[in-house]
């Protein structure tokens, strides 16, 4: 007896989404509670799984379960199936386990052909909606079945439009259908090489191949690398009795969310449109009305739909997307699946949730990714600004944007991999430019709703968007758009747009901080009160340190002194103490450093009052803060030209110099502790720095906790040695001022042979903290610069490695590596405080293994703190 590839809704249930799918297990789930669903079957994502295994032949049995299981549904309909006097039409759409919106090819009126629509005109009593269904299916079916590109249809409707002088297909006359749809047979004929298929269960065979085969087509493939979705989950198909939305003004169809899902606000949010099918309210062809305004117009229906969703959103415990279609006064349910939503949305219906008592904090806090929290970090446009508001649509999806102008996805994704910013606009996007919206700062459409698929793919990006703008008119021949006040915009030309408002301005616009709103600060006190491991954040200026704080931030977890260095005012300096040709001249450019660096660690100590500061002694190779050859070498070919000869004696003297410190492989070489130990006065003046502020913050009634910490350790001897340094500049401290203080030594731990070695080094220091970005290039061999920009997105894509290492924790790798370090470490200081430093430290996936492996903190970036205590607070509920 062959597998069971097919379920009718009536015998599936919410929890078989593996099998089912989102989309079948929901539509089983609402026949379950007794929703309103047409009736319909659902064909697994085993059996697609299965038709990929055997070289894209459908699995044994599944066409005979699959005709069984349709006449179950002819006889719950009374209709049948190729029927020429009675026939049954059904939608065919894909249904992955994760939702995919957009992704993935639907085709509705399913069963319709030369014969059938004449049995439907009959029994509808309406003629051009059955020629209106029959064109549409054409359509749909040549684009996602046969291959055929839609605008070769559309130039077709287009010309028939404009030849009866309307503006909407349902204005379209029998006559004008009848003869598109002879036209698009012949589309068919001539890009396809055969007759558009009549035999209903050729079209039911051919677009199920043609569902399965979607999967794996090139923008569900790009969304799938985007969001992290495993290629062998598969898709289900969904097989549904159709119900017409474009039978007449008492007929629509639409989509809505329970929610809000921009601002997570209690309120019915959608569109729907009357006398359309579904496709016309996510493809942006005509723009819809809002739902408030089904009220006015079939007030029956809007009651019956707002209970609806409210059984549904209470069933499901959150936010629900609904597609719904209403036909000649009588609603029905298409789809349920938890609704895709902005971070600020997320986050207001969790908290809203547990206040209404339909979840707990725990269920609250699994409900936020804490990846989305990003977009609620990024800047907004200044409310004081001035702007030259263009256009306005609809505020699709919030956050603002500036950027150059582009109307083509392809060429959005070239000019943002050269690192240029543009904002991509067009009349409407569709799946097929998803890679154009990731390049993309935002998105500007011309047409299209709040549901529209743009609206949707930008909101879940995080990136903003405008649709429905309908005062610009976009010639793509001319790479430009006009408003209805004339005003012009050229390709390439700067323009903002406002997420939140749906302004389009002309020009760059000024910029502020974000400001968090309450029911974020809750959720990140809720946080608080599960996370286990401490979050810190990386700052090198009292500024980001403040940031930081204000972000929940426990102390830094890094600070790294080099960046002190760089600034205009002090490089003089320092090159001056690198350059110096004996000890004494060294220490005359240090005396002069000192007093900068102990402002540098007075500002940040102070700002982090009560909080421990953990401080990287100079880490770079030298050679960094010197000019660079090329750039000298031109510097003195000039010079020679120009004759003036004692300038080039001291630039060739400084070439000399500069050559002399340059290394073939400086990320392993003179640099980090190896520095402390062959030039000491430098890490000396840098401990006495800190011990003065340290001193002088004490003074001033402050709680300060210095972390002193020496880069790249390898060899307990290192850390001795070094260690004494410091410890001998602290005593020298307290000797001449007399004020005790506390402070710790630690290291970095950065190289395998320091994670083998772990438990000798743990000897001679009093906190670890993994410097995960070196760690990760040594266990490798990687260069990261050279990594990143030649190789490693061809390992990512080849899935010879799932994430990008140096974004992503490599467990296997420098995971074990550090799991054997901190084992070692605990057996020789059971008390040791181990943390992580760096990107890994504000990334979700490495902050859960951080909580597995036994540290104590993380720390990030100032903007990726409550990032971090989010993924921490999760990491203990997983």
């Amino acid at each position: 007896m062959s597998k069971k590839y097919v379920y009718l809704f009536s015998e599936g249930s919410a929890d078989m989404k593996p099998l089912l799918g989102g989309k079948g297990a929901n539509l089983a789930e609402m026949t379950k509670i007794g929703l309103p669903v047409p009736p319909g079957l659902t064909i697994t994502t085993e059996a697609c799984n299965q038709y990929f295994a055997e070289g894209r032949k459908f699995p044994e049995g599944m066409e005979e379960q699959l005709n069984e299981k349709l006449a179950q549904v002819e006889e719950a309909v009374g209709k049948k199936f190729g029927d020429p006097s009675n026939p049954l039409l059904v939608s065919v759409r894909s249904g992955a386990v994760i939702s995919m919106p957009g992704m993935m090819d639907t085709i509705l009126n399913l069963g319709l052909n030369d014969e059938t629509v004449k049995a439907v005109a009959e029994a509808s009593g309406d003629e051009r909606f059955a020629l209106d269904c029959y064109r549409r299916f054409i359509q749909m079916f040549g684009d996602v079945v046969l291959g055929i590109e839609h605008f070769n249809f559309e130039q077709v409707l287009d010309k028939y439009k404009e030849k009866q002088g309307i503006q909407f297909d349902y204005q379209l006359t029998p006559e004008s259908l009848n003869g598109i749809i002879e036209e698009y047979k012949t589309i068919v004929k001539r890009k396809a090489g055969r007759e558009f298929p009549q035999d209903p269960f050729e079209q039911l065979n051919m677009a199920v191949r043609a569902v399965f085969d979607s999967w794996n087509n090139q923008r569900a493939i790009v969304y799938r690398q985007i969001n992290k979705i495993p290629d062998d989950l598969g898709t289900a198909v969904n097989v549904q009795t159709m119900v017409f939305g474009n039978m007449g003004d008492d007929c629509g169809t639409g989509v809505a969310f329970t929610r809000n899902p921009s601002t997570g606000e209690k309120e019915l949010y959608g569109e729907y449109l009357l006398n359309a099918q579904g496709e016309d309210v996510v493809a942006g062809i005509r723009t819809p009305q809002s739902i408030s305004k089904l009220q006015e117009e079939l007030p029956h229906v809007f009651e019956q739909f707002v209970e609806t969703c409210n059984l549904l959103e209470k069933h499901y415990k959150d936010m629900q997307d609904i597609e719904f279609t209403i036909e000649r006064g009588k609603l029905y349910m298409l789809q349920t699946r938890t609704g895709k939503r902005t971070a600020s949305a997320a986050i207001k219906i969790a908290v809203d949730m547990v206040n209404e008592g339909l979840i707990d904090k725990k269920t609250a806090l699994k409900r936020v990714e804490p990846g989305q929290l990003d977009q609620l970090l990024h800047r907004r446009i200044d409310p004081e600004a001035k702007l030259d508001v263009i256009a306005k649509g609809l505020p699709a999806s919030p956050g603002a944007a500036s950027g150059m102008v582009v109307f083509d996805a392809d060429e959005a994704e070239r000019l943002s991999e050269e690192g240029k910013k543009v904002l991509l606009v067009r009349t409407e996007t569709t799946p097929d430019d998803i890679h154009g919206i990731v390049g993309a700062q935002g998105v500007l459409t011309s047409r299209g709703g709040m549901t529209s698929h743009a609206a949707v793919v930008a909101r879940g990006m995080g990136k903003p968007c405008v649709c429905g703008c309908e005062g610009i008119k976009i010639d793509y021949n001319a790479e430009k758009f006009t408003t209805q006040d004339g005003v012009v915009i050229k390709k390439g030309e700067i323009i903002s747009i406002d997420g939140a408002t749906g302004e389009v301005i002309r020009g760059e616009v000024p910029m502020i901080d974000p400001e968090l709103s309450d029911e974020f600060q809750t959720l990140l006190e809720w946080a608080n009160e599960v996370r286990q491991l401490g979050v810190r954040a990386n700052a090198d200026t009292p500024e980001d340190a403040q940031k930081a704080r204000d972000f929940g931030a426990e102390g830094i977890g890094l600070c790294r002194t080099e960046h002190m260095f760089m600034a205009q005012d002090r490089l003089p300096i320092v090159q001056e103490m690198i350059l110096a040709d004996n000890a004494e001249k060294r220490q005359q450019a240090l005396d002069k450093l000192l007093p900068m660096q102990q402002e540098d660690f007075y500002g940040i100590l102070k700002a982090m009052n009560g909080y421990p500061v953990t401080i990287r002694l100079l880490d770079p190779p030298l050679h960094e803060f010197l000019p660079n050859i090329e750039e000298l070498l031109v510097e003195i070919t000039k010079l020679k030209y120009e004759g003036k000869e004692a300038e080039l004696e001291e630039k060739e003297a400084l070439l000399s110099q500069v050559r002399s410190l340059s290394e073939f492989n400086p990320m392993l070489g003179h640099r980090g502790c190896r520095l402390g130990i062959t030039f000491p006065e430098v890490y000396a003046m840098q401990a006495r720095a800190i011990f003065q502020a340290v001193v002088r913050l004490t003074k001033e009634g402050y709680d300060v906790k210095p972390e002193v910490e020496i880069p790249l350790v390898g060899h307990v001897n290192e850390l001795k040695l070094l260690r004494k340094l410091i410890v001998d500049v602290a005593e020298q401290i307290k000797e001449e001022t007399g004020v005790d203080f506390d402070y710790e030594v630690g290291t970095m731990i950065e190289v395998p042979r320091a994670c083998a070695t772990a438990g000798e080094i743990a000897k001679e220091a009093d906190f670890f903290s993994f410097g995960t970005n070196d760690l990760t290039q040594t266990t490798f061999g990687f260069s990261r610069d050279d990594a990143e920009g030649k190789f490693l997105h061809h390992y990512v894509k080849e899935k010879i490695l799932t994430d990008n290492p140096f974004i992503v924790l490599d467990r296997e790798g420098v995971g074990k590596l550090m799991e054997m370090a901190v084992k070692q470490a605990r057996e020789t200081k059971p008390d040791l405080t181990i943390g992580i430093c760096g990107e890994h430290g504000g990334d979700p996936s490495s902050i859960e293994f951080c909580q597995q492996i036994g540290l104590d903190f993380v720390s990030c970036s100032p903007f990726r703190v409550p990032i971090a205590r989010l993924a921490a607070a999760q990491a203990v509920l997983e």
